[in-house]
């Protein structure tokens, strides 16, 4: 990432996706204070938000010297409302940008329009994703980052807390923290007991806390983390089982191949990049051995069905069946 403080560095535009609007506003908050730096924000920054502005008024925002300042940060909110032809004067514009505006966009989801897309990757314009982590080593990481940056010092226990609390709801993170400094003061040394109260509700868990549960036999924590899949998550129970499905499919296809190691289950699996998903499904695939394989496949074919109405018993009841049932020792 450019350096905003260095006027040569500086990309002429920003583009922010994602789809969690905390982590959107969160990193359009970093990005307009690093461009602002020392300066007047009063005088630097122009918002436009809302159905009132046009894509015109943007341009010409952008297009608007500097007053007092050596530079203007024209921020456009929701962007993603205009469609293809009305974002052609946008397109112009990046083709030939003002060298003191830093254009600041946000997009909030939807494709972008492929005519915007090489305009700005030609404008060397600066795209940030603000959407939440998807691994479990990538979300671990951009909590350290957030809570190595915090006014409150956590100590490893309350870190771990907080973490597991706020599950895949990491946008909540920078209320909690701020919660946690008005409480506490910044510099505040803070353990687990001291966090709790200021945490509310559970968040949802990401998938791979539900199999990997699952795989270990913690029947009790599983249902834990499928009741906030469900509850938290607001996930379907026909979601839980198509997260199900392709743990299991993984593991049935390693099941009896005779891979030796990762890196062939990966190429099995056709896998890119890390191969620690195929080594955990070759492991599991080792731990159940085909009877324990083709056990768990007939009971997510069962409950297949019985979600989709072959059961009085309803959708929760059934995924929760399913769960406790799977989630047995894994013993040959």
């Amino acid at each position: 990432m450019a350096d905003p403080r260095d006027p040569h560095s500086r990309p002429v535009a920003h583009l922010l996706t994602g789809r969690d609007p905390a982590l959107r506003t969160e990193a359009l908050i970093r990005l307009v204070d690093g461009l602002v730096g020392d300066g007047d924000r009063t005088l630097m920054v122009e918002e436009l938000a809302g159905e009132d502005y046009l894509v015109d008024h943007l341009v010409d925002s952008a297009l608007t010297p500097p007053f007092l300042t050596d530079r203007r940060i024209v921020v456009a909110r929701g962007l993603d409302r205009f469609k293809a032809p009305d974002l052609e004067p946008l397109v112009r514009y990046l083709a030939d940008p003002s060298p003191t505006t830093s254009l600041v966009l946000e997009w909030t989801s939807g494709r972008i329009p492929k005519a915007l897309t090489d305009a700005f990757k030609a404008a060397g314009g600066e795209r940030i994703d603000t959407s939440a982590p998807g691994s479990a080593r990538a979300r671990q990481g951009w909590f350290d980052a957030r809570l190595a940056e915090a006014d409150v010092d956590l100590d490893p226990a309350a870190r771990r807390l907080l973490v597991d609390h706020l599950g895949e709801d990491v946008g909540r993170l920078a209320g909690v923290l701020s919660t946690l400094t008005s409480v506490y003061g910044p510099g505040s040394r803070l353990g687990p007991e001291q966090i709790r109260p200021y945490l509310g509700e559970a968040g949802s868990a990401p998938p791979w806390d539900l199999t990997d549960a699952i795989d270990a036999g913690r029947r009790s924590e599983a249902l834990e983390v499928l009741a906030r899949m469900l509850d938290a998550g607001e996930r379907h129970p026909l979601q839980i089982l198509a997260s199900l499905a392709n743990h299991y499919e993984r593991i049935l296809r390693l099941e009896g191949a005779g891979v030796a190691d990762e890196k062939a289950a990966a190429a099995r699996l056709g896998l890119k990049g890390s191969t620690f998903p195929a080594r955990k499904a070759l492991t599991q695939s080792r731990r159940l051995g085909h009877r324990g394989v083709m056990r768990a496949v007939t009971l997510m074919s069962e409950a297949d069905l019985a979600v989709k109405g072959g059961s009085a018993l309803d959708p929760r009841t059934v995924v929760e069946i399913l769960v406790a049932r799977l989630a047995v020792s894994p013993r040959r």
